[in-house]
C-alpha cells in the first residue's frame, strides 16, 4: 500500500520502567493487553466490504499514531527493558481480521466472542495491536474489537488515539499528507551495542533524576506522614485496611475469559451525583459496589469487611499526549458492609476523597519510570513462580478488584463511515484479581466493561445486570431525572 514518509518515524525509545512491568508480568494466563468493543451501525444501503474500508482507513492514518508502527527490540539476554523501534513493515492483513458470529448473532454471542479474542496474547514479534471486525449481528450492526498492549499506552493515551482514528461525521476527513502508511522499508535495527548503550543511558538518567528529587521526596514524605489521613473528608473516612477480605474473585486464574457489557445514561449518574453532593466517579464506584454486593450475596455471601477497589489515577499533565503509561493506583473502600445504597455512596465518597488527597500530596514524587537493569529476569521469574504456585489462592491482596473510570468522547463518532452506537472498554485481570470493571463515557452513556477470568466469575452477565440494578436503586433514592 505504499511507503510511509520516513520523516514520520520516531527514533529508538527505551520502554519506561512502568511500561516494562506490563511486559515482564505477562504470562499465558495473564495477557497484559487492554481492548475495547464498539458497536457500529453501517449506513443505510451499504453494500461494501467493511473490512476493506477499515484497512484503507488504517493505511491512511497509521502514520499519525506512531505507537502503532513500533515493535519491541529486546536487549541482549533481556538484561534490561527492551526498546521501541520502527517496524520494517505493517501487515494490515495480519493486524486487521474478521470473524462471523453464528446465527442469530445475539449480544450474548458477541460478548462470548470478545472473551475468546481477549484471552489470546499479542505476538511480540510484531507491533502490539490487533483489530477484529465481528460480523453476523442484526440491523446493519458490526462489532469492532481492538486490542493493544498496556506497555504501549494507558487509558488516557487511548482516548488520544481515538481522536486520530475516528471522525465526527460519516464522511472521513482527508488523510494527512504522506506517501502511504502500510510499509516503509526504513525500520530500525539497533545493534546489541546500541541497545545496551540505550539501556545504560536510560538507567543513569533515572538514577540522576532520583538524586535530584531526593530533597523533594524527603519533604513530601515527611509532610504526608504528619498530615492526618482523613483531612479531605473532614474526619469521616475510616482508614482502609492493609489487606482486602477474601472473595471468589481473589484466586489464581486460568487463561479463559468471560465478558459482559452494560450501559447507563450519563445524565442519570450526574443527577445522582448532584443530589448526593459527590462526583460522577463516586457514583460509578457505588454502582459497582452495589453490583458486587448483589453478586456475592448469591455466591458465598458478602464479606463482613468492606471490599477494597484499586483505582487507577492518571499522573498525566494537561496537554500531555505521549503514548505511554502515566498512572498510579489508589485504594478505596467500596463500603460493601453497608446495606443502604445512599449511606454506602457517602462512605465511598469519603474514602475516595481521602485517597485522592493522599495521592495529590505525593503526586510529584510518584515514579512512572525507574532503572530496569536486571528487572526482566527478576519479574518474569517471579510472575511465572507466582502463577504456578497457586499462591494467589491464599495470599492476602491489597484490593479485591480494579475499577477504572475514563472520560471519553462526549459526541457521537464515526469509524470508516459507520456510526459508533455503543462503546465498552475491556481491561486486564491477574492472579488474585480475577475481575476488572472498566468504565468509559461516550456520547451521553457510561459503558461498563466487565472482564473476568472464567474460573473466578463464570457468568459476568450477573455482575453487568447488577450494575444496572444498583444504578436503579440509587436513582430511585434520589428521585427520577425529569425528561427535558
Amino acid at each position: 500500500m505504499g511507503l510511509i514518509d520516513p520523516r514520520l518515524a520516531l527514533p529508538m525509545k527505551m520502554l519506561s520502567g512502568l511500561d516494562g512491568l506490563f511486559l515482564h508480568l505477562e504470562t499465558a494466563e495473564t495477557p497484559m493487553h487492554v481492548a475495547s468493543l464498539s458497536l457500529l451501525e453501517l449506513p443505510h444501503g451499504y453494500r461494501g466490504d467493511f473490512l476493506a474500508d477499515v484497512k484503507r482507513l488504517y493505511a491512511r492514518r497509521i502514520a499519525q499514531v506512531p505507537a502503532l508502527s513500533r515493535q519491541l527490540s529486546e536487549e541482549p539476554l533481556q538484561f534490561a527493558n527492551p526498546a521501541w523501534v520502527q517496524a520494517d513493515h505493517i501487515d494490515l492483513d495480519y493486524h486487521i481480521r474478521r470473524v462471523a458470529l453464528p446465527k442469530p448473532g445475539t449480544r450474548a454471542q458477541l460478548e462470548a466472542c470478545v472473551a475468546q479474542l481477549h484471552a489470546v496474547p499479542l505476538d511480540r514479534t510484531r507491533p502490539l495491536w490487533t483489530v477484529t471486525i465481528i460480523e453476523g449481528l442484526p440491523k446493519r450492526q458490526v462489532g469492532y474489537y481492538t486490542s493493544i498492549h498496556h506497555a504501549v499506552l494507558d487509558g488516557q493515551a487511548a482516548v488520544e488515539m481515538v481522536k486520530v482514528l475516528y471522525d465526527l461525521t460519516p464522511t472521513p476527513r482527508p488523510a494527512a499528507r504522506s506517501r502511504g502508511v502500510a510499509a516503509w522499508g526504513r525500520g530500525e535495527h539497533p545493534s546489541p551495542a546500541e541497545l545496551i548503550a540505550g539501556a545504560l543511558r536510560h538507567d543513569v538518567a533515572q538514577v540522576a533524576r532520583f538524586v535530584r528529587l531526593l530533597p523533594e521526596i524527603t519533604r513530601t514524605v515527611g509532610a504526608a506522614w504528619r498530615a492526618a489521613p482523613d483531612d479531605a473528608s473532614g474526619g469521616s473516612a475510616p482508614a482502609v485496611p492493609s489487606f482486602a477480605p477474601r472473595t471468589p474473585f481473589n484466586v489464581a486464574i486460568t487463561g479463559e475469559r468471560a465478558f459482559a457489557a452494560a450501559s447507563i445514561p450519563l445524565d442519570e449518574v450526574q443527577h445522582v451525583a448532584a443530589v448526593q453532593q459527590c462526583t460522577v466517579n463516586d457514583v460509578v464506584l457505588a454502582i459497582c459496589a452495589g453490583a458486587l454486593r448483589r453478586y456475592l450475596g448469591h455466591h458465598g455471601g458478602v464479606p463482613e469487611h468492606a471490599l477494597i477497589a484499586g483505582i487507577p489515577i492518571s499522573l498525566r499533565e494537561q496537554g500531555d499526549t505521549e503514548y505511554t503509561t502515566q498512572a498510579t493506583a489508589a485504594r478505596v473502600s467500596l463500603a460493601t458492609d453497608i446495606a443502604d445504597p445512599v449511606r454506602r455512596l457517602h462512605a465511598i465518597r469519603d474514602s475516595a476523597s481521602a485517597a485522592k488527597a493522599a495521592i495529590a500530596r505525593t503526586k510529584s514524587i510518584r515514579p512512572t519510570d525507574f532503572p530496569t537493569l536486571g528487572l526482566p529476569w527478576l519479574l518474569q521469574g517471579l510472575a511465572s513462580l507466582y502463577g504456578r504456585s497457586q499462591l494467589a489462592n491464599i495470599a492476602p491482596m491489597p484490593f479485591n478488584l480494579v475499577i477504572s473510570n475514563i472520560r471519553g468522547p462526549s459526541v457521537p463518532l464515526y469509524f470508516a463511515g459507520a456510526r459508533m452506537i455503543g462503546y465498552w472498554p475491556v481491561s486486564i485481570v491477574a492472579h488474585g484479581l480475577g475481575v476488572n470493571i472498566t468504565v468509559e463515557s461516550y456520547a451521553g452513556a457510561l459503558g461498563f466493561g466487565v472482564i473476568a477470568a472464567s474460573n473466578a466469575v463464570r457468568d459476568p452477565r450477573q455482575l453487568a445486570d447488577g450494575l444496572v440494578a444498583a444504578h436503579g436503586q440509587l436513582l430511585n433514592k434520589c428521585g427520577r431525572l425529569e425528561a427535558a
